[in-house]
């Protein structure tokens, strides 16, 4: 009958054994006579979320401690939790669940003890379970740092400042007319502070969106901005001068034509001025309509050196008077 009994408190210890060595092996961690585990449960808005070792800040957090007891060895135990937050706070109770939120990020150790009364006259079992934990800001807002305007083909800085603990993965794409695309493909890049700067060039005038979204270990937000790109000025005010230069042009003709008519033209013949004329030698009688034959080997005029050379006006059926020198 001994021999029995000491095979089956062999058994048990060997059993008792392997089931620390599951445990521990399981990611549970063996509170020296309490096992279990910490779960975060936190809630912003209608989204829960179960986190482990990263915690949203300013969030309101409810921490569990999980029990892990199959066998119901310690159903009819009274526990006792002291939680250590690791931000200089100290909580006491006796329930397994605690609400609270850290409201600054940063690196906390959170401690907790575990104390089991099974019975009045039992020895307490204790436990401890220490946890690394990181506290990130949450990305709450995408602030537009830059104005809503910009002219067209121009080298353009866009700033985009967000809030939340980096690193932060940011995506973005810009929309012509704020019209999705399929062709249209998103950027990403990966930041280590809270400000994306952009470089870019609007080609094609009128409306566009910035599609952004950005998240982090914890969170995650996307938002959208209208965007209005202009021709630039200068071109227009020399289209504005060039139609103005055009325009005064066409009206200075106008007023020119209008204001100075064409003179009319005088159709009548200038009257001759007859001037009395001396024919030495012989006289002639000239008569209209009469056909008087003329030699003009008769007629000699003087030499240019003496000054009598008169100008010979031809009328129609007259002659003028020409002074002619003897032979």
């Amino acid at each position: 009958m001994f021999r029995y009994s000491t095979i089956v408190v062999v058994a048990a210890s060997l059993f008792l054994s392997s089931l620390d060595f599951i445990l521990a092996t399981t990611g549970l961690t063996n509170l020296e006579n309490v096992t279990g585990k910490i779960v975060f449960v936190q809630r912003e808005g209608d989204a829960t979320y179960v986190r482990e070792r990263e915690l949203a800040s300013e969030v309101p957090t409810e921490t569990r401690f999980e029990l892990y007891d199959p066998w119901n060895n310690l159903r009819t135990a009274r526990f006792t939790y002291s939680w250590d937050l690791g931000n200089g706070k100290v909580l006491k109770g006796s329930e397994p669940s605690l609400h609270f939120n850290y409201s600054t990020s940063g690196n906390y150790t959170l401690r907790l003890k575990v104390v089991a009364r099974v019975n009045k006259t039992s020895m307490p079992l204790t436990g401890l379970l220490t946890m690394d934990l990181t506290v990130l800001d949450a990305i709450k807002t995408i602030e537009w740092k830059s104005p809503l305007g910009f002219q067209i083909f121009r080298n353009n800085m866009l700033t985009v400042h967000m809030d939340g603990s980096p690193p932060i993965t940011a995506c973005w794409r810009f929309l012509y007319n704020c019209v999705t695309e399929s062709s249209q493909s998103y950027h990403m890049t990966t930041l280590y502070e809270n400000t994306l700067r952009l470089n870019h060039t609007f080609t094609a005038p009128g409306f566009h969106c910035l599609d952004i979204s950005a998240r982090n270990n914890i969170s995650q937000l996307k938002t959208s901005c209208s965007i209005f790109v202009w021709r630039d000025p200068l071109n227009h005010l020399l289209f504005i001068l060039t139609c103005t230069g055009i325009l005064l042009s066409i009206l200075t003709f106008i007023c020119f034509v209008v204001c100075h008519p064409k003179k009319v033209k005088n159709n009548k013949p200038r009257s001759s001025v007859l001037s009395d004329a001396t024919y030495s030698g012989m006289d002639m009688e000239l008569q209209p309509q009469e056909d008087v034959p003329v030699d003009c080997h008769d007629l000699h005029m003087s030499s240019t050196d003496e000054g009598d050379v008169h100008t010979l006006l031809l009328q129609p059926g007259r002659f003028s008077p020409v002074s002619a020198s003897n032979r």
